[in-house]
């Protein structure tokens, strides 16, 4: 008699009303060779951040936060980067309208500007692109059956027949400038394999392509509706047969409705891709693009130089946070904030077995750690290549289990710390339980905060301080020291115009993380805040509590000075010995957001 080992019975869901992938496009391919190769360069990274993923967004990037991300794109070395749909909106229009000004674009890179096949949008978005070269316009429309006939109203010699009235407008208006073409089939993966590969030869051979001047194609998994092995097959079917393939730069752009966003750019780069259109860490229309951080990250696990520089991962995911007003979730692949941080015993006692290994072969070859070849067991890659370091959180005591430490201080205290700020204490926590081995009482973990984040901002001797707001979002901050000297600043917020101040007294200081909560309930009750600053290439944590939100806010900025200038990097900027001032401001006029 056989084990009955799978009981799972019929369910309820409603499964019959859809088809499976096969029965709703033709894949020809059936000599696969994809399965056999390997990844061994990267392909051109396409950022798409500034149009697909901004017109995926509640609240659109405003045209600080594009050129925040712009600029942010252009220092992790991205050389091609889709920068808006200029016709859409007068908003995406001034923007590539600022992108033209000499200076702003470097020589080296290309900006893609985005337009549907309408004469008029056409128009349009050559109007703001005027004076600019490296430029690729790329025209897109949709032909898949169920688009091509809702949407469009249009069969295939039709639909076929506009797109080429607009690549010969596209064409025109180009003329012999520094401009290149890319064509969009939308829903390529739900498209007829033949009639894809009909309308593509058809602009290649209209727009002239040469291997010195290549059209892109470029085939979206606009709504993904199989396993990544049926895209593979489609891009392969599409790499052996397009016409001119020395000319033609043949690019995917998979969604991630499955989930599998990047499996399936993966295999389509084995299939024969050259080029992956995607956003920072998978923004999008719905569950999102693929995600080029991961993608990135990826080959460099397996030895492959990903051509885009991710060794401040922290940096990258803060302004990618800032644009899109998302955050990035903690168990994100290599960015978030917990993904190299092991709560299991088991794990910890691995790693650390395999971090102790490191050093020591690192120490036999002669190299320093961070060039030596990596295998440890859990950490997939090192931490540090990405700018971070492995953090386990602790066991506290028997009853408090998985990220105890964080449980007792909310508990007991009240306390709400930030995720990084647990990571952050952990460690504290780990360097105080290591010598004894003993488990550590609520009491003792709030005796260690307190010393660690809150006292180096309660040091100093009293001294007389006070924030104003001198006129509509300016602010004024301006204190004492110890010895005298004074501090002056001003900036948008309190904050703001604090870290203003500690600038001209020659510390640098960006603000990178803050929160705050009350800790009693009711009016006059204490509440505590919490701030992560940078200063002097240090970044370290403070925190203060105060009945007055703004003194403990003010209080936190200063314990975290305070802590990186103890580190030793603070100093070297300048003379300034950064005290903390009274527990309470002469005069408050502002509130704690700045």
């Amino acid at each position: 008699m056989m084990y009955d080992w799978n009981r799972q019975r019929p369910s309820a869901m409603p499964y019959h009303r859809y088809r499976p992938a096969h029965e709703r496009v033709e894949v020809p391919l059936t000599d696969r060779t994809w399965p056999a190769r390997r990844i061994t360069e990267a392909p051109l990274w396409v950022p798409v951040d500034l149009r697909d993923g901004n017109q995926a967004l509640a609240e659109p990037m405003d045209p600080a936060r594009k050129r925040r991300m712009f600029d942010l794109l252009v220092r992790m070395g991205y050389k091609e980067i889709e920068v808006g749909y200029p016709s859409a909106s007068q908003m995406d229009f001034d923007f590539v309208r600022h992108l033209a000004t000499p200076g702003v674009v470097p020589d080296d890179v290309s900006v893609v500007v985005f337009t549907a096949a309408r004469r008029d949008l056409i128009e349009r978005t050559f109007a703001a692109i005027e004076g600019m070269s490296r430029v690729v316009v790329h025209l897109y429309t949709a032909t898949a059956p169920t688009w091509r006939e809702i949407v469009l109203g249009h069969d295939r010699a039709e639909l076929h027949a506009m797109i080429r009235d607009a690549a010969e407008h596209v064409a025109r208006l180009a003329g012999d400038r520094d401009i290149r073409f890319q064509f969009s089939p939308e829903v390529f993966n739900l498209t007829e394999p033949d009639y894809v590969l009909e309308v593509c030869n058809s602009l290649t051979a209209l727009w002239d392509a040469s291997p010195d001047r290549p059209v892109i194609h470029n085939l979206p998994a606009t709504v993904e509706i199989a396993t990544p092995n049926v895209y593979a097959d489609q891009i392969e079917y599409m790499h052996r047969h397009l016409d001119r393939r020395d000319a033609v730069i043949l690019s995917v752009h998979p969604h991630n409705d499955r989930g599998t966003g990047v499996a399936c750019a993966e295999l389509a780069v084995l299939a024969g891709a050259q080029r992956v259109e995607g956003c920072l860490f998978g923004n999008g229309e719905r569950t999102g693009n693929v995600d080029l951080v991961t993608l990135a990250l990826n080959l460099h696990s397996q030895g492959v130089d990903p051509m885009v520089d991710l060794s401040d991962i922290d940096e990258v995911r803060r302004v990618v946070e800032h644009c899109n007003r998302l955050p990035v979730p903690d168990r994100h692949p290599y960015a978030g904030d917990l993904v190299y941080t092991a709560f299991s015993g088991t794990h910890q006692d691995a790693i650390k077995k395999g971090l102790a290994h490191h050093a020591e072969r690192a120490a036999e070859l002669g190299v320093p750690p961070e060039q030596a070849p990596w295998d440890v067991p859990y950490l997939p890659i090192d931490p540090a290549d990405v700018g971070r370091d492995y953090q386990a959180v602790i066991r506290v005591n028997s009853q408090s289990g998985k990220g105890g430490i964080a449980y007792l201080l909310h508990t007991r205290y009240g306390l709400e710390l930030p995720r990084r700020l647990q990571i952050d204490f952990s460690s504290v926590v780990q360097r105080a339980t290591d010598g004894s081995g003993e488990e550590i009482t609520a009491e003792e973990l709030w005796e260690l905060f307190h010393a660690t984040y809150i006292a180096p901002g309660e040091s100093a001797a009293p001294v007389e301080w006070k924030a104003v707001e001198t006129g509509p979002g300016v602010h004024e901050f301006e204190g004492t020291l110890p010895d005298g000297r004074r501090l002056h600043g001003t900036g948008n917020g309190p904050l703001a115009a604090l870290t203003s101040a500690l600038a001209a007294d020659g510390t640098e200081v960006d603000i990178l993380h803050y929160a705050e909560h009350a800790l009693d309930p009711g009016r006059g009750g204490r509440a505590i805040a919490y701030v992560e600053v940078r200063a002097g290439g240090v970044t370290r944590w403070g925190a203060a509590q105060d009945t007055s939100v703004l003194t403990a806010s003010v209080q936190a900025v200063l314990a975290a000075v305070t802590r990186a200038r103890s580190a030793g990097s603070v100093a070297a900027q300048g003379p300034a010995a950064v005290e903390a001032p009274a527990q309470g401001p002469a005069a408050v006029e502002a509130s704690a957001q700045g």
